[in-house]
């Protein structure tokens, strides 16, 4: 198996095919492959735009017309993935429109990483699963103390028992939170256990963006006598930076599967497919 990492500050395998990319004064994304190639190839990237998935396209037809039998994708963060239900009249299912063009190109593996929900797989054919499983191990190696795993709300509670379950039956506390679909306004969170003294709770999630939730639990478990916070999240956007994040949690851990970071209080693990 040869790799095509149209990253190149992402390269989650050994070594990549040799290529050149530019995009054209109107805007289209080009590639030239400049190294004969395998009957087996697995594309890399990261998907942060629709210029992104474009990219991987047009990859994907060249490798084609250079009679690449056997083409898989791994893309650890996929696009939209919380777009996955239709909340009001008039919005598109948004995670369907990536599928759909995605299944489009009957790629004979697609790997993604610790998916948002069960609605993801569902939708993508020939869809391989990797968990987050290894990912909290690691980070879990590095923290000291009486460790306890951290469910922010219900859609959580699933994936949190099964990671619990995997490193050995680490208790679990259940927390909870509303939110406004009108407005997505954050309030009423609640920690689901009376006395957290001495503990070290370690939230862990898929997705942190902008970190309200976060950072309202943190609150939440510091009231409830929590003696370290960390947080760990398999796809790190961090749309309003870090420095709420990195003052109330003692360590933050991510991947890098949506960017590379180099942030004072931020952990970073490699994904790998």
């Amino acid at each position: 198996m040869k790799y095509l990492h149209l990253d190149p500050s992402f390269s989650p395998f050994d070594s990549s095919i040799a290529f050149e990319a530019f995009t054209f004064n109107g805007g289209e994304p080009h590639i030239k492959i400049l190294e004969p190639i395998s009957d087996q190839i697995t594309i890399t990237h990261r998907i942060n735009s629709f210029e992104d998935l474009g990219f991987i396209l047009v990859a994907t037809d060249a490798l084609k017309r250079m009679g690449v039998k056997v083409i898989k994708l791994f893309i650890p963060y996929f696009p939209a993935a919380r777009q996955d239900r239709v909340m009001v009249a008039g919005e598109p299912l948004s995670v369907k429109v990536y599928a759909d063009i995605i299944n489009a190109q009957q790629y004979n593996e697609v790997i993604i990483f610790d998916p948002h929900s069960e609605v993801t797989p569902a939708l993508l054919n020939n869809v391989s699963v990797v968990n987050n499983y290894a990912f909290v191990k690691k980070c879990l190696e590095t923290i000291e103390g009486d460790v306890v795993l951290i469910a922010p709300d219900g859609g959580a509670l699933k994936k949190i028992y099964k990671v619990a379950e995997y490193l050995g039956g680490i208790e679990v506390v259940e927390c909870s939170k509303k939110r406004d679909v009108r407005t997505g306004q954050l309030s009423g969170f609640r920690v689901y256990e009376e006395d957290l003294s001495g503990k070290h709770c370690v939230i862990v999630d898929d997705i942190c963006d902008g970190g309200g939730t976060f950072l309202g639990l943190a609150q939440a478990l510091k009231d409830k006598n929590a003696a370290k916070l960390s947080l760990v999240v398999s796809h790190g956007i961090f749309s309003k930076g870090f420095k709420e994040l990195t003052t109330a949690f003692d360590q933050v851990f991510t991947t890098n599967s949506v960017r590379n970071l180099q942030e004072e209080g931020v952990v970073q693990i490699e994904v790998v497919g």
